[in-house]
């Protein structure tokens, strides 16, 4: 149980992408620790991707922490009102990320609805409740991550990865088992046969 260290990210992405199923993210806040459990991935891989943002090694000033080491956020603004949080992999140099679509608050969660909905959750209407943190900007707009903190370390203290949330000084939670299921990513449609890759990796319940 500890940490996620910069040699978790390097290897091959896809299987980073369903071993991040799981894992907690923990973001540290204006001196609030928030922790949630990471429920949903996707894996984007530049040399081969289609629907990737570096595919065939394209290099631009927005994908450029890809291109980077690994272990470090790529965060990225869309639509021109979401931020998404993706964690780099493979060797610096390679432009692959997993992309964060999904989370489960665990720690700070009232905190989280403030920054969501300006709201606690007691007062959460039923779409909101089942909108909350099932989104890559929905995930960023909860944890406070922009575009400032773009190529931020994920090893330091201010946004990590963990195995237990004992890990960040927390006590542990009881954790359900679950599977985790594949399946085609979302939003894609323009991606050739990439549209197929079945790179999309979901947190499943036992009942």
């Amino acid at each position: 149980m500890a940490r996620l260290t910069e040699e978790f990210y390097h290897g091959d992405t896809v299987s980073i992408a369903r071993s991040l199923v799981g894992k907690y993210l923990v973001r540290r806040l204006n001196g609030e620790t928030l922790v949630c459990r990471i429920t949903e991935t996707e894996a984007y891989v530049g040399v081969i991707d289609k629907a990737c943002h570096a595919y065939g090694y394209h290099k631009t000033r927005r994908n450029a922490t890809m291109f980077g080491p690994p272990g470090h956020a790529y965060i990225y603004f869309i639509y021109g009102m979401h931020c998404c949080l993706n964690f780099v992999t493979n060797p610096e140099g390679e432009p692959d990320a997993v992309l964060l679509r999904g989370l489960s608050p665990v720690y700070g969660t009232e905190t989280m609805a403030h920054l969501r909905f300006g709201k606690p959750t007691a007062a959460f209407s039923s779409y909101q409740r089942k909108n909350f943190l099932n989104g890559p900007g929905k995930c960023c707009q909860a944890l406070g991550l922009t575009t400032a903190l773009d190529g931020l370390s994920l090893t330091g203290e201010e946004l990590f990865l963990c195995t237990s949330p004992a890990d960040a000084g927390l006590l542990p939670v009881e954790e359900e088992s679950f599977t985790v299921e594949a399946g085609r990513r979302i939003g894609i449609d323009y991606a050739e046969e990439a549209v197929e890759f079945p790179w999309r990796f979901t947190l499943k319940p036992l009942k």
